[in-house]
């Protein structure tokens, strides 16, 4: 070690006196006991956090970021970034930490820094966070110079850990806590002294930013603090040092640098060069030749002249998503994005989109792959995820294969959250390591993935990621370490495919997202269908309002030439611009009659459905029988399949568990899908509920679906005829819809099914229903079918128009008909969920305009847990997860039957694995009842994987008794629930 560069030897040149020295080389940062067995001073924490940071700098952060941190720091980005980032800790100098641990404590108070009385109520206890920002608000502000820096830095060092305190939190509650009298004042202020000049400083005035960041900006630097600072605490990699002669920062850089290649940690693209040709992302990269639509995006990716929003509605089929993505990468190499993140409606619809983005980032370089995170519940069923992540053999039989998880692609350990899982939610940061289960240290190889990322609420962080769109709504709600999910996108290009799919409760964490996405620059591309008008002029508005800073920016979308069209939004010189297409574009198909015809059922037996469905495919053919609830979906299917029927049946729905699911998904997309070609069967019924509404490319010849809202039943017909050269039969060369759950009522007012008139309301059903009449004729009673000769809509073209009128404000429903009562229903329905949104969003919009984050955590953190924040984002219980167990003679089995063991004991990973494939999600309504009945087998304790899991345990006769509802697993239909 060099004892010349020692913090020892810092302070004597800065000529402190030898007691002051003393005290500080005593304070302590992690505790032995904490800590590996091995204390670490303070100082030696702050200047490997700073380490950390400048790791970070050079292998991590975007160009754009790194510009912005220069602008504001006169060209010393890198250097205010270390400090900032170390400096989030100087507050453990204080009594009320340093007394944390009678042991650690000892040697302080023996160098005469002392204290009285402490308060034993934690929740008055002087936090060593906002300790901190009160140690140095006031000196920021005094030798700075400038309160306005000090008041936007200060909040940076009271939120490390996950909350930001208003000015007020930061006050002295107990004089004691903070430290009193001159021995205290001399050791807080050498601390921050010898920090800043360790890290390059010459004093603390001269770390004054010259600039400001904005708002969004901040929260991204505030994540990045919390990044740091949780690679620094990992104690495999920092070795406590309670000398202060062994800490220096040439030793801290030194260490950082082994712990950052030990952990592959790295960032995405680094200086993305700009395509050769304008088309080049499209034909080079994507291997398609550009459609029109797809030009038109890219055209406008080009032409933005700063990081914006861009809006794409196309129809169904069109190639959005590739479209996208090709824009995505104009967006990173002209603006300095070093990712992307690719949101999508649900799990389903992830799994395939992360295929693709693998395929997409290997063109650029092939070790990119292991910097895509997937990012739900259930990834570890896809198998690319494992092959990748947790060292399993590849689907396309390449690769190592690495069965056990301990080759070169990682560790079956890593899997867990084993690195640096401290701080985050111990409120006063002495929450120790958790133990590999290995007990080993993950070495991951050069190009392998960094596990690090899979820990809790860092998936975001990795370069390149895909994940279900709650993703990007956790980081626009006021819960802790928010700033943490922000600064996995402050560095990317966000994508948010099908984007009209959220309901009005997720559309205020959509629309906050947007507002902190603009303000920070990121570039945001929304993809649609079937977007209403009035949405894409709000997502406008909010964009628009954090690119100016304030919260009532209304600025007026020109109307679409035509349809497909991409709106871009972005600002210019302080003022607003909302472009959209000039000129029609021609989408790829050209629209074609799609026949609508009525199928009067409510009965939930599904049985007049069950007949339509064969004789729809009688002469062959290729049926998709969409429906609004599983036990209908399951009564169909049992219709048919206990009928005999005579073809490939096959049932998807919610409620299978992850490897039906999943093996289901990928059978319908191989018989149904782009590349089916002779797997196409002559006849074919695929029975599904809403999961088949979206991003589910498969290519239908006849529709039968329920009832819904008309933007959803638009995307279901997106499922017909969707690809170019299926062969079908003469019968089925026009597309054709028979219309269902819904049957005439008195003086012609439709009744809908009961789950229908729950999910989506009476007012978009009576719309939808109108719309439909108008080509379909009006419903009759008592007849299965009454279709209107040359009955039609014409698709794509009438798209936009249905959509309009679905949610305009003209009344659109025959007389008599409820439409006006309906929408006042509806509307109060909505402004009730707005409100409740509103009790969890990020900032309160009257809040928007504010500067800093001073007091962001207004009313504290509403939600604990990821699965509590899900609930949050979705309006509705936490859904909750169990693992299928069947209960044997002397023992347990797995679903698939795979031995357990008398208390569930697993032996390997791939017993794990068989096992976890029996995951499934439980209906809200049982979600009391699994809380309060079911809990992980004791067999399970040392797994990583199922240690938190709840069991499901079957009993021998395949049922078990759930709250008041028993519940069984069928191999064909999936959970069957039955209330008693």
């Amino acid at each position: 070690m060099d004892r010349q560069g020692s913090v020892v030897a810092l302070m004597k040149a800065m000529g402190l006196s030898p007691e002051v020295m003393e005290r500080v080389s005593r304070l302590w940062g992690k505790s032995a006991a904490r800590n590996g067995g091995r204390t670490h001073l303070l100082l030696g924490h702050l200047l490997d956090t700073a380490a950390v940071a400048g790791q970070m700098w050079e292998g991590y952060l975007s160009a754009a970021f790194r510009r912005r941190l220069d602008e504001v720091s006169g060209g010393r980005g890198r250097l205010w970034f270390m400090w900032v980032c170390g400096i989030h800790d100087c507050g453990k100098a204080c009594p009320a930490f340093q007394a944390l641990d009678p042991t650690e404590a000892a040697p302080v108070l023996a160098t005469g820094l002392t204290w009285g009385r402490l308060p034993t109520d934690r929740k008055k206890m002087w936090r060593h966070d906002v300790a901190g920002a009160a140690l140095l608000r006031p000196r920021m502000a005094s030798e700075w110079g400038s309160e306005e820096a000090a008041e936007w830095v200060w909040p940076l060092i009271a939120g490390h850990h996950g909350a930001f305190p208003s000015v007020g939190d930061i006050g002295p509650r107990h004089r004691e806590v903070q430290g009193r009298g001159a021995a205290w004042e001399e050791a807080q202020r050498a601390v921050v002294d010898v920090f800043t000049r360790a890290v390059g400083f010459e004093d603390l005035a001269d770390t004054r930013p010259t600039g400001v960041l904005r708002k969004a900006e901040q929260l991204a630097l505030s994540g990045l603090i919390v990044m740091a600072d949780w690679i620094a605490s990992d104690s495999r990699h920092f070795t406590g040092l309670a000398d202060a002669e062994l800490i220096s920062f040439g030793g801290a850089r030194r260490r950082a640098e082994v712990a950052w290649e030990r952990l592959g940690l790295r960032g995405g693209w680094q200086d993305l060069a700009l395509p050769r040709h304008r088309l080049d992302p499209l034909i080079d990269r994507l291997g398609v030749q550009p459609r029109a639509s797809q030009r038109e995006l890219l055209e406008r990716a080009w032409s933005m002249p700063v990081p914006g929003l861009m809006v794409a509605e196309a129809p169904m089929g069109e190639g959005k998503t590739k479209a996208a993505l090709a824009a995505a990468e104009v967006l990173a190499a002209r603006f300095g994005l070093g990712g992307v993140f690719v949101a999508m409606p649900t799990q389903a619809t992830s799994d395939p989109m992360y295929e693709q983005v693998l395929d997409w980032v290997r063109t650029f370089d092939p070790a990119l792959e292991s910097q895509v995170a997937l990012l739900h519940g259930r990834r570890r069923f896809n198998a690319w995820w494992r092959a990748i992540w947790d060292g399993k053999p590849r689907p396309d039989g390449d690769g190592c294969g690495c069965e056990d998880g301990t080759g070169p692609c990682g560790t079956g350990a890593a899997a867990v959250d084993d690195f640096g899982a401290i701080d985050e939610d111990d409120e006063y940061g002495m929450a120790p390591a958790e133990p590999s289960s290995a007990g080993q240290v993950a070495v991951p190889s050069a190009d392998g993935p960094a596990h690090w990322f899979l820990g809790n609420k860092r998936g975001l962080l990795t370069s390149f990621a895909v994940g279900t769109v709650d993703h990007l709504l956790h980081a626009a709600t006021r819960t802790r370490h928010v700033m943490l999910r922000f600064a996995g996108l402050a560095g990317k290009v966000v994508v948010v495919d099908e984007v009209h799919a959220a309901d009005v409760y997720m559309r205020q964490f959509l629309v906050e997202a947007l507002r902190w996405l603009g303000q920070a620059g990121v570039p945001v591309v929304l993809l649609s269908a079937t977007l209403p008008p009035a949405q894409r002029q709000l997502f406008v508005d909010a964009y628009l309002s954090g690119v100016l800073g304030t919260a009532d920016v209304h600025q007026p979308v020109p109307e679409p030439a035509g349809y497909p069209c991409v709106t871009v939004a972005y600002g210019a010189g302080g003022r607003a611009v909302a472009e959209t297409s000039r000129e029609a574009v021609p989408p790829w198909r050209e629209s074609a009659p799609v026949e609508l015809a009525w199928l009067p059922d409510i009965d939930p037996s599904g049985a007049r459905v069950a007949q339509a469905v064969r004789e729809s495919v009688a002469d062959g053919g290729v049926a998709l029988v969409v429906v609004n609830q599983v036990a209908r979906a399951q009564a169909i299917y049992q219709e048919l399949r206990d009928a005999g029927f005579d073809g490939s049946l096959h049932l998807l729905h919610a409620r299978l568990c992850a490897a039906h699911r999943a093996d289901r998904t990928a059978e319908c997309l191989r018989l149904m899908g782009p590349h089916a070609g002779e797997d196409r069967p002559r006849r074919m019924v695929v029975i599904a509920t809403q999961l088949a509404e979206q991003s589910f490319d498969v290519d239908a010849d006849v529709l039968i679906t329920d009832l819904a809202p008309t933007d959803l039943l638009l995307q279901r017909i997106g499922r017909l005829h969707r690809h170019s050269g299926t062969r079908r039969s003469v019968a089925h060369l026009v597309p054709r819809v028979l219309v269902t759950g819904v049957a005439a009522g008195r003086d012609g007012i439709p009744r809908f099914l009961r789950t229908s008139e729950k999910i989506y309301g009476e007012w978009s059903l009576l719309r939808a229903a109108a719309l439909v009449m108008e080509t379909a004729g009006p419903l009759v009673a008592g007849e299965e079918k009454n279709p209107r000769p040359g009955s039609d809509w014409s698709i794509p073209a009438d798209v936009p128009s249905l959509v309009a009128r679905a949610y305009g404000e003209a009344e659109i429903c025959p007389a008599g008909w409820p439409e006006a009562e309906s929408w006042e229903r509806w509307r109060a329905e909505e402004l009730k969920r707005e409100g409740n949104a509103g009790g969890f969003l990020l900032c309160r919009q009257r809040e928007w305009a504010f500067p800093t984050l001073e007091g962001l955590h207004y009313a504290g953190s509403r939600a604990a847990t990821e699965e509590q924040l899900d609930a949050v984002v979705r309006d509705g219980a936490p859904t909750a997860e169990a693992v299928i167990v069947r209960r044997v003679p002397g023992g347990h089995r797995a679903y698939d039957g795979t031995w357990l063991g008398v208390h569930g004991e697993v032996d390997d990973d791939e017993v794990t694995d068989r096992l976890m494939g029996g995951t499934i999600r439980l209906p809200q309504g049982l979600s009391e009842a699994v809380q309060a009945e079911l809990r992980p087998l004791p067999g399970w304790a040392d797994r990583p994987w199922l240690r938190y899991q709840s069991a499901l345990v079957l009993e021998e006769d395949g049922t078990r008794l759930l709250g008041a509802n028993r519940v069984s697993y069928d191999d064909d239909l999936g959970l069957v629930v039955e209330r008693l």
